[in-house]
């Protein structure tokens, strides 16, 4: 950056300390980055057999207080909004019977924005308190059509889940200023709802501010799949469980991956996608009398139409129905075996990644052998000699 433009974050400015010093990136020791985690592809999409397009990340299961499969590295990540049901722990008993299932559902939620939403968020709150919530100004998550609406808080995707906070905070008689400080009350309950699962000694790595302008702390991907397996265990101490399965298209909205499986799940599953490239699984199994909790991270962040093949992949060996996404162009996703256990490889192969197609509409191969004298000839009939 240059030194003789204006600029906060110049050298010496008030802001240099809290900007990156190079566009390599800093290293800091014992925090591994991206570069350095041993991602494992997990899925990758093929035209006639050539890979076009590979998705890495991890995946870990968790039952029981252990893991049971890990894939692709306990990379170190931010929990983000797949963290929703677990901090809503926090006010669990305070909302039980103030809340409609409704209510309960959008404090859990990374919505669309769509007008649903908006008018269960908004209703937890009287009109009054709405100047308390801070969420980012922001449009629908997922627009249709020609959009000409302005951006407003209430279409932030986590207002439900704001106005819950500032709900429960004023019922325990705490001053809602400054909710969103890693400072405020609010925050110290969170770490000790997350201490209650991973233990009494657990500190994260780190602390950064979500898009949402709420704290938010790093997380393995271990841990995270056993906050999961511990959801799954825990569903009949208080409402989260019932009330994503209740209204499971308050939780994302129209065609969103985790409402999907919510409703494939048939109450067996609740889903919770995150920012940036997250997925969590918590899964009611016979197989799994502790629950199971299921982590999926994508590296390169969020794409949904490859996490649909994974979290199909693995709620599929798991006998749990869930439907492919829109088909790929042309081309046929590939899952590889290791997102799955070892024992539940000949039922992955048994859940394929494509529905029936015709074979003319979603030819992706020709036969040019036939038509080119097998490449030999100069594009017009003729051939050499």
């Amino acid at each position: 950056m240059s030194d003789d433009l204006p600029s906060a974050v110049a050298p010496g400015r008030p802001g240099s300390e809290v900007f990156p010093t190079s566009p390599l990136g800093e290293r800091v020791e014992g925090l591994a980055t991206g570069r350095d985690v041993a991602w494992e592809p997990l899925v990758d999409y093929r035209r006639n057999g050539v890979s076009e397009t590979t998705i890495h990340g991890a995946v870990a299961w968790a039952s029981g207080g252990k893991i049971i499969h890990s894939f692709g590295g306990n990379v170190l990540c931010y929990g983000r909004s797949m963290m929703k049901p677990v901090t809503m722990k926090i006010f669990a008993e305070e909302l039980t019977d103030l809340f409609s299932w409704e209510q309960k559902a959008i404090s859990l939620a990374s919505h669309n924005g769509d007008t649903e939403h908006v008018a269960a968020a908004q209703s937890i709150l009287t009109e009054g308190e709405w100047g308390l919530m801070q969420t980012p100004l922001d449009v629908p998550l997922v627009q249709f059509g020609r959009q000409v609406r302005r951006a407003r808080r209430w279409f932030h995707c986590c207002s439900g889940e704001h106005a819950a906070i500032l709900r429960g905070l004023r019922l325990r008689g705490i001053n809602r200023a400054g909710y969103t400080l890693p400072q405020h009350p609010f925050f110290a309950a969170y770490l000790d709802v997350l201490r209650g699962y991973l233990g009494e000694d657990w500190q994260p790595v780190r602390v950064a501010r979500d898009g949402c302008g709420l704290p938010t702390v790093s997380n393995t991907v271990d841990e995270l799949a056993h906050l999961y397996a511990a959801l799954a265990a825990t569903r009949d101490e208080d409402w989260i469980w019932e009330a994503m399965v209740r209204h499971p298209d308050l939780i994302g909205g129209f065609n969103r991956l985790d409402s999907t499986i919510l409703k494939a799940g048939e109450g067996k599953v609740i889903a919770k996608e995150g920012a940036d490239g997250l997925l969590g699984l918590s899964i009611v199994h016979d197989d799994y009398p502790d629950g199971l909790g299921v982590v999926i991270k994508i590296a390169h962040g969020w794409n949904p139409q490859a996490t649909w093949y994974i979290a199909r992949a693995v709620l599929g060996v798991l006998g749990i129905p869930l439907r492919n996404p829109y088909p790929l162009h042309r081309q046929k996703a590939f899952i590889v075996p290791g997102v799955v256990p070892p024992d539940r490889l000949a039922a992955l192969e048994a859940t394929p990644t494509w529905d029936e197609w015709d074979p003319d509409d979603d030819r992706w191969y020709y036969d040019w052998s036939a038509y080119a004298g097998g490449g030999r000839g100069d594009g017009f009939g003729r051939y050499p000699g």
